[in-house]
């Protein structure tokens, strides 16, 4: 039996109904539904499956945080159907076999493609490259790699990294935080709110100083570049300029950083502490702004799940990271409004999939193209409520706020994997 979605809206413009068949959309049109599995879609937006670049599973070694089927329970819910799972897991992704095994995990999940990044340096050291080449040639088939959570701040070693992967068409993705401007205590934005809660401060310039290297490393190597999580108008300078010039860098921004401000960390709530931390309004307006013309490529949730006793503690003590999966579409489209929705497909879809060269993502909605899709209400206003997750953590920033759009069903692969909201 093969599945029609009736009277979708795609990409919010041409109405159409798709039939999906063997895995594959086959017709899009006008389709005889008798005798198929139908999925009536009226007043729902339909895009490509939605294509996270930079996601936390913390399987193996951190379980009790998330796990890769609840992190791809979490994916399927908010529109996902692929994930570059990050390597600061424990044992980290160093090795052709720690990344297999990631790689196998998602498989046995089945609900969004799970894509291992391999590190860049051993145990995420900043000093030995990793397997690059192995991981690259095993059956996860790892193209990108990233210390993320630590930034490969030795010039040489990042500079051997990108002539590496060179080979292979790899990409290398940066945590810019210079450990000199912004060691391991900052935590808050540098300014007059810093100084007044007497927190640490991290500085932009500590992320920009690291970016504007590694773009201009790209030129010299002729290899790719990625700026994971830019949260600064400066930065944003710097990656106009070097594309610009013709440099081989890509950039991404998280939902919470085109949304949230640093005014939220007057209440020493740890739920918002995050690395790098929320920046003030001016940097948000930049970041919004470089996002809708291009500058910034794309958009990855940085889903940072953490245990209750990690995140439950003073504010200087209490781990980095928020939940985003669920939420990062409402979240951009509440902080996006003028962005159509062929534009929210692009950098949530399309060009995340392109970065990681995922060839069978964020394909568009036409007939032979593999069938991952979302269906999204774009008239809903939802009230997020953390209890109500599919993670295992609860470290969600968006609790109590309502958010406008709704993804009611998800698709992978042919199958539905959400339906009216809900797992299916």
């Amino acid at each position: 039996m093969a599945l029609v979605i009736k009277g979708a809206s795609l990409l919010g413009e041409t109405s159409a109904d798709l039939l999906i068949r063997d895995h594959v959309i086959a017709e899009v049109g006008s389709v005889d539904a008798a005798g198929h599995e139908v999925i009536e879609a009226d007043g729902l937006v339909a895009l490509p499956g939605l294509v996270d670049l930079h996601t936390h599973l913390r399987e193996p070694g951190r379980e009790d945080a998330e796990t890769v089927l609840t992190g791809s329970q979490a994916a399927a819910l908010g529109g996902y159907t692929a994930v570059l799972a990050m390597a600061n897991t424990t044992p980290v992704t160093d090795t052709a076999e720690a990344a297999v095994r990631v790689w196998e995990l998602g498989r046995e999940a089945g609900l969004v493609q799970v894509q291992p990044v391999g590190a860049v340096t051993r145990g995420l050291g900043g000093e030995e490259l990793a397997e690059l080449g192995l991981m690259a040639r095993s059956r996860a088939g790892v193209r990108v790699f990233s210390d993320d959570g630590r930034c490969v701040h030795d010039a040489r070693v990042m500079r051997r990294a990108l002539e590496y992967v060179k080979a292979f068409g790899g990409v290398i993705s940066q945590h810019s935080q210079d450990p000199t401007l912004a060691g391991s205590s900052a935590c808050c934005h540098e300014g007059e709110i810093s100084g007044r809660l007497g927190l640490p401060g991290w500085p932009g310039v500590a992320e920009e100083v690291v970016v504007a290297r590694d773009v201009m490393l790209a030129r010299h190597t002729g290899s790719r570049v990625h700026v994971a999580h830019v949260s600064t108008a400066g930065s944003v300078e710097v990656i106009r300029w070097a594309k610009a010039q013709g440099m081989a860098v890509t950039a991404e921004v998280t939902p919470h950083h085109l949304m949230l401000t640093t005014d939220l960390l007057t209440g020493y709530d740890p739920t918002y502490k995050v690395n790098p931390p929320l920046r003030p309004d001016e940097d948000v307006a930049a970041l919004r702004a470089a996002l809708a013309d291009g500058t910034i490529d794309a958009v990855a949730t940085d889903h940072a799940p953490h245990a209750r006793h990690d995140k439950e503690h003073a504010f200087t003590d209490a781990a980095f990271g928020m939940v985003g999966l669920e939420t990062a579409l409402p979240v951009v489209r509440t902080a996006m409004e003028a962005m159509s929705w062929a534009d929210i497909a692009r950098v949530m879809s399309h060009t995340p999939a392109r970065i990681a060269g995922l060839d069978g993502q964020g394909q568009a909605l036409v007939p032979g193209a593999p069938a991952h899709l979302v269906l999204v209400d774009p008239s809903a206003v939802v009230r997020v409520d953390r209890d109500a997750s599919a993670s295992l953590s609860r470290n969600n920033p968006w609790h109590g706020r309502e958010l406008t759009s709704r993804v009611v069903h998800t698709v992978y692969g042919g199958r539905v994997t959400v339906r009216d909201g809900v797992l299916a």
